[in-house]
């Protein structure tokens, strides 16, 4: 299998880095990308969710992958969403790990509720129309009883997400209706998603496997995320 891991909001590829070291020793191929916008550097004023959804099937297919399998963390279950719509035979499974998993047309802040205002007024009042997430937040949401050196470590990786990212819906089926295997792995301490883990899972069918850990599991627990990952 070729895995290409997805990272959630504010996030890069780095942060699938510890998981895919570990599935690439198992005897698997692996790719983590950077969405558009969240590397150092990038402009991310006027992106939309169609260009992170573009930016995997364009990476996929430039490099010319097979036997695919779509990993995404977080907000990355919206774009692997879209993106195993348009991969056809080179996608062979999706997985979501503690994934947003999306109804058709249910944005990411829609998803959030009474969030969903202060999401959306942030983003209108970004002069590059992106959201942050300051440290508190971040530390209390996502990494919760995790050292404060390593929340702080995390989170100076972080780069504000664009907006159009948060705003934009999957206007298609769920992804059940393509044939291809599918699994949702939840970190049990998880309280960080916008709905419950079973529920999300539920969407596409499927019952969760549990990990060890919170929503940042990937990086602090590397091993039970891998190991669930490969089945």
């Amino acid at each position: 299998m070729h895995f290409v891991f997805i990272p959630g909001a504010w996030h890069g590829g780095w942060s699938w880095h510890p998981v895919g070291r570990r599935i690439s020793a198992a005897g698997h191929r692996c790719t983590a990308l950077t969405m558009p916008g969240l590397s150092l550097g990038d402009d991310p004023a006027g992106l939309r969710l169609s260009d992170a959804v573009d930016h995997i099937v364009a990476t996929v297919e430039r490099r010319d992958l097979h036997d695919v399998v779509l990993v995404g963390h977080s907000w990355g279950g919206i774009p692997i969403t879209g993106a195993a719509h348009r991969l056809g035979r080179r996608l062979a499974g999706i997985s979501y790990f503690s994934a947003f998993i999306p109804r058709p047309g249910e944005s990411m802040a829609a998803a959030m509720g009474p969030l969903e205002s202060f999401v959306r007024d942030t983003i209108a009042a970004s002069p590059d129309q992106t959201i942050g997430l300051d440290f508190d937040t971040f530390a209390q949401a996502l990494m919760p009883a995790e050292p404060e050196q390593l929340q702080r470590l995390v989170f100076d990786q972080l780069l504000p997400q664009p907006g159009g990212y948060m705003l934009d819906a999957v206007e298609l089926p769920g992804v059940e209706t393509l044939g291809v295997p599918i699994s949702y792995v939840l970190a049990e301490d998880d309280n960080a998603l916008a709905a419950p883990g079973e529920q999300l899972a539920a969407r596409v069918g499927v019952r969760p496997i549990l990990v060890a850990g919170g929503h940042e599991a990937l990086l602090t627990h590397p091993d039970e995320v891998a190991k669930a990952l490969l089945g």
